[in-house]
């Protein structure tokens, strides 16, 4: 049987993978048809057991005798990490391992020389290596340089002769450079206990000479991806995964046996990815995140793996059906809105680019490169249920059933400290700070394999759960305090229970304070071990590590680098900060000052001692410098200072970040203007060097190729190939044909598909049916004021209002509208509620009114021409007052808008000018074909210029109008149609007067901040305009086809190639697929 797949990944053993990387590097055939056994500890077979038939092998004329090879245990101490990024010939020659074969020093032997790094078990890897070979070793001697030294083996071959043949030497050459590079093999076990936090390595032995030759059998080849394969392995995991019978399950267990086999794929391409990369030793950037919304995990890995169709044709012949198994997948409760669906995005194209990215395999062999880093929470942020309107918080229990995706490493633990003391202590005549916790928690890992499409590469995200510390949780059962001991146990997982735990309270402050801290110190001390276990010398740390804080959640990673390198590594100050101030980098989402993060000193000197006192000393270090900079300037002291000394005094977490990190990044052109304008202005013009920005992006494989495949095939058809999938720039493409006739009826086909598709889910979720022939108006996102739900909600009570006041003959010519508005309001946030509450007040008054619904039985194509039926006294509006139905969708997620981005007409992203940092919402719904309305802010800016302001409807003030139209909106008068609809709700038109008296206060007179009365007459020529060009349905699907043909800009692709040239360092490393 020949081998046909290279013997790569960590489940393959280390014996194997000398065996082929011998033989098939040095080109041959391998044939396994000898025996090949793997001995016990103390058990020996004959030499002969192990000779290859030189028949077998005619290239090789010294025949290959491989014999026993023992089992070892032993601490690793082998050299990991990246190559620095320049070294000097001489440097490289002094610490690169070398082999070289000296002919002339012994007659009957040849003698190979090899100068290495000692470290601990090098020895037996060497001489593993000639035993696998089937040579003998008749001598050695071994010589000492410093931490190098030099070898010398006196080796003969099976037959006891001199080998003389060159090329065969140069093949054992290369075997043993291998050998010595890999750090002797792959199958290892390694586990990281509480009390040492040592890495032990045992080396796995196969037991049997019959068991060798089956895993030879068996793992000479990738599991198939055929449909015939697929079955065996789906019903394979029915029985022996999910225990149900294989002739009697149901689709939930149908669903898991697939989620496994597919998982079973991505292992196998993780493993040989993890390989890969210790072998090219790139550099290492780990990327810090509280928030991830993944969506559902097995639509995406299956287009990425190329093995969609296969898995539906394996299920229809089962009897089941692809899509009705992927909806049986909850969505993993990981995170909030757009932050974390763009850590998400930036996950699928690291992998997609192949960036390096280090995973553990599931014997925890380190592998270095990319690393992502999150939390692992119980509940996610909450699951949204709305009662008579209002919102009501639950615990999403999405690890009910378990999660078939994540891989628990109960191994990979580290124990996380709290409150306590810090104490002195004296070493070598110099004085340490010791922090004695009061508390301590583990934290264990949860490993998730994340494909890349079109590649083998598959890069890991690591999530930490927290747990009791077993000792404490022991003496406490010891000693009979059950109670205590199921308290400290509910105390310590509490911790990663929810996100963003409501922090109004002192206890809820500290607990997501201690949720920050808990993640950075598991996080860094995964970083720190693995940088240890292959170096000595810290100052090569930047050189091999690079730190990402995405916002200020992770900042006091900053705090805890220092903490460890002066309390326990005993680095001196100076080179402490040195080192740190290279190897982060910051990138911001705020755009508001009053809105950066703040911790109070009280609490952070009561939950981290120690770390308040450094963040103490890096502040008046950073002030002397400053002083010197801009002199006594105590205005700019006082606001560039990290602590802020104001009535509540507390630690400004943005300031440390800038301070700490060579770079500073903002997420769109506009945010990094306001940042250097209006945010960290003195920082600006402090240090210019280190702002920049990188335009966020959405990656077309979850917001196209799965959500929308009917898109997703048409636009393959046009552009004559897939390529775009990977390289979003040539949907520019799309520009020739979009006035194509042909194009164009295919393109309203799609959307009708996808609106059917929505229309469907809609009457599920609501009983509500809808027209596919109303425009489908979508304002999805994150409920908040700026954000401005309130606006379209009032711009719907309008539209209601005036056609209730209509004549009959007037209402035939309006053109029906679907708005669809969803989004989460913080739990502490009332305002937001109350809005989500009006939006449920309204929809119930409109879509009751049977005067108004029967509008909807109305067909839209039967207008040939628009008609202004209702004239409103705005001199620039033409058309106006559209129907409407209005619908709220709760509990809004990643898979609820996989059906709602592809099924929409119209998008609105309305924030006040200013507020938004980028924005990625409007890059979805671009991709997918549907038109915008819009204000200039954040990302749209860039949207403009990319797909140009005729094929968009914007409105609002622009970002450097809003300061003057704040200062004027005490003496300004609102908008009579504003005044009207604000009147309407105040006189309980719809319900809940006092309860919405506090709303209507916030948006009147010096109330209205975010500027609804002053931009609500621009917002109704927007919705005008959009319903005129709606009736006019070729200029719209042009209009459409030109926006998915200009939003390759947006894709997350290009963030992250921007980020890996101009902030990383790092460049692609494409796992081979052969």
């Amino acid at each position: 049987m020949t081998l046909s797949k290279p013997i790569t990944g960590s489940y393959r053993s280390a014996l194997s993978l000398y065996i082929y990387s011998f033989f098939r590097r040095c080109c041959f055939s391998v044939m396994v048809m000898a025996t090949v056994s793997f001995p016990l500890p103390g058990y020996h077979h004959r030499p002969s057991d192990f000779s290859f038939p030189q028949s077998l092998n005619p290239r090789l004329p010294v025949p290959v005798q491989l014999k026993p090879l023992q089992q070892h245990s032993f601490i690793c101490n082998s050299w990991f990490g990246a190559k620095p990024a320049e070294r000097s010939t001489a440097d490289l020659n002094s610490s690169t391992p070398t082999v070289t074969v000296d002919a002339a020093v012994s007659p009957d032997s040849s003698v190979f020389v090899i100068r290495a790094r000692n470290k601990i078990g090098l020895l037996q890897i060497i001489t593993r290596v000639f035993k696998l070979l089937g040579l003998h070793i008749d001598k050695a001697t071994v010589e000492f340089e410093g931490d190098f030294f030099i070898k010398k083996f006196y080796i003969t071959d099976s037959h006891g002769q001199k080998i003389e043949d060159q090329e065969n030497l140069d093949r054992i050459t290369k075997a043993l450079l291998e050998a010595i590079d890999s750090g002797g093999g792959l199958g290892t076990q390694t586990s990281i206990g509480p009390s040492t936090r040592g890495i032990v390595v045992r080396r796995a032995g196969l037991r049997s000479k019959p068991k060798a030759e089956r895993i030879f059998t068996l793992m000479d080849r990738f599991l198939s991806n055929d449909p015939v394969s697929l079955q065996k392995d789906i019903l394979d995991h029915v029985e022996y995964t999910v225990a149900r019978s294989r002739f009697s399950f149901d689709d939930f267990e149908a669903y898991q046996a697939l989620a496994h086999s597919v998982r079973d794929r991505l292992i196998e391409r993780w493993h040989d990815t993890q390989q890969y990369f210790k072998r090219k030793d790139p550099k290492r950037l780990y990327f810090l995140s509280l928030e991830f919304l993944m969506g559902r995990s097995l639509s995406n890995s299956v287009i990425n793996l190329g093995i969609r169709d296969q898995c539906a044709d394996a299920l229809s012949q089962l009897g089941f059906e692809y899509e009705v198994l992927a909806e049986q997948e909850g969505d993993a409760a990981l995170g909030n809105g757009g932050l974390a669906r763009l850590s998400a995005c930036q996950m699928d194209s690291l992998a997609t680019l192949d960036y390096p990215a280090w995973g553990m395999s599931s014997r925890m062999k380190p592998i270095y490169g990319y690393q992502i880093y999150g939390l692992r929470y119980q509940y996610g942020l909450f699951r949204q249920v709305i009662l008579d309107g209002f919102q009501h918080e639950q615990p999403d229990y999405w690890l009910n059933f378990g999660n078939p995706w994540e891989i628990e490493r109960v191994h990979v633990s580290y124990p996380v400290k709290f409150y306590g003391t810090v104490e002195e202590e004296t070493l070598n005549g110099k004085i340490f700070k010791v922090w004695v916790p009061g508390e301590t928690v583990e934290a264990v890992a949860y490993d998730n394999p994340i494909p890349g499409y079109g590649t083998r590469n598959t890069i890991n995200l690591r999530l930490w759960a927290a747990k009791p510390d077993g000792q404490y949780d022991m003496e406490s059962y010891n000693t009979g305090d059950y109670i205590n001991a199921v308290v400290n146990r509910q105390r310590a997982e509490t911790i990663s229970c929810v996100l963003y735990p409501d922090d109004r309270s002192y206890q809820g402050k500290e607990l997501r304070l201690k949720q920050h801290y808990f993640f950075v110190s598991a996080s860094l001390q995964d970083i720190i071990r693995r940088f240890k276990d292959g170096h000595k010398n810290f100052e090569d740390f930047p050189e091999k590590v690079a730190l990402q804080l995405n916002d200020t959640h992770p900042s006091l990673a900053v705090v805890e680098v220092m903490r460890v390198l002066v309390d326990e590594e005993h680095l001196g100050w100076d080179q402490a900060w040195n080192i740190v101030c290279k190897i982060f980098s910051f990138t911001t989402h705020t755009v508001l000052p009053e809105a950066l993060e703040k911790i109070p000193v009280d609490l952070l000197g009561s939950l981290l001692p120690r770390h308040l006192q450094i963040i103490y000393d890096i502040n008046f270090n950073f002030l002397e410098e400053l002083k010197k900079r801009i002199g006594l300037d105590f205005s700019r002291l006082s606001q560039m200072s990290i602590v802020d000394e104001g009535a509540v005094k507390s630690i400004r977490m943005a300031n440390l970040s800038i301070v700490c990190s060579h770079t500073v990044n903002g997420v769109s052109r506009m945010h990094l203007e306001l940042l250097k304008t209006r945010v960290f202005k003195n920082f600006y013009e402090l240090w210019p060097h280190k702002f920049q920005y990188k335009t966020n992006g959405v990656t077309q494989r979850r917001w196209i190729v799965v959500s929308n495949p009917s898109l997703c095939g048409l636009i393959s058809k046009w552009l004559g190939t897939e390529a775009w999938i990977s390289d979003m720039d040539l949907l520019i493409g799309l520009k020739e044909f979009a006035a194509d006739v042909d194009l164009h009826q295919e393109w309203k086909m799609v959307k009708n598909v996808n609106k059917m598709r929505l229309a469907e889910y809609i009457e599920a979720m609501s009983g509500v049916k809808v027209s596919l022939d109303a425009m489908f108006d979508v304002q999805i996102k994150r409920i908040h004021e700026y954000k401005r739900q309130l606006l379209n909600i009032l711009s719907i009570i309008h539209r209601y209002d005036c056609i209730k006041n209509m004549e009959k003959t007037q209402r035939r010519k309006v053109v029906p509208r679907v708005c669809i508005i969803g989004g989460k309001a913080a739990p502490g946030y009332e305002v937001a509620k109350k809005i989500i509450k009006l939006c449920h007040a309204v929809a119930e008054k409109i879509n009751n009114d049977a005067e108004v619904g029967d509008l909807l039985k109305l067909g839209y194509y039967e207008h040939k021409s628009y008609e202004n039926p209702w004239k409103i006294h705005i001199d620039a509006m033409k058309v106006d007052l559209m129907m409407k139905l209005l619908i709220f969708v709760p509990d809004y997620n990643v898979s609820v808008a996989e059906l709602v981005i592809p099924g929409a007409d119209l998008s609105q992203h309305i924030s006040t000018a200013g507020h938004e940092a980028s924005g990625t919402g409007s890059m979805k719904f671009l991709m997918n074909g549907c038109l915008l309305l819009a204000t200039a802010d954040g990302s749209t800016v860039e949207i403009i210029e990319e797909i140009g302001a005729e094929n968009m409807f914007l409105f609002g003030a622009k970002v450097h109008e809003v300061p003057a139209l704040r200062e004027e909106r005490t003496n300004r008068k609102a908008p009579l149609q504003f005044a009207r609809v604000v009147r309407m709700v105040r006189d309980g038109y719809f319900g809940f007067k006092d309860y919405f008296k506090s709303l209507c206060d916030s948006i009147e007179g010096d109330g209205d901040f975010y500027l609804l009365g002053s931009d609500f007459a621009s917002y109704l020529e927007a919705q005008a305009a959009a319903d005129k060009a709606f009736v006019d349905q070729e200029k719209w699907t042009q209009m459409s086809i030109l926006g998915t043909a200009g939003s390759g800009r947006f894709s997350s692709d290009r963030t992250i190639e921007d980020y890996a040239e101009t902030t990383w360092g790092i460049e692609p490393c494409k796992c081979p697929s052969e």
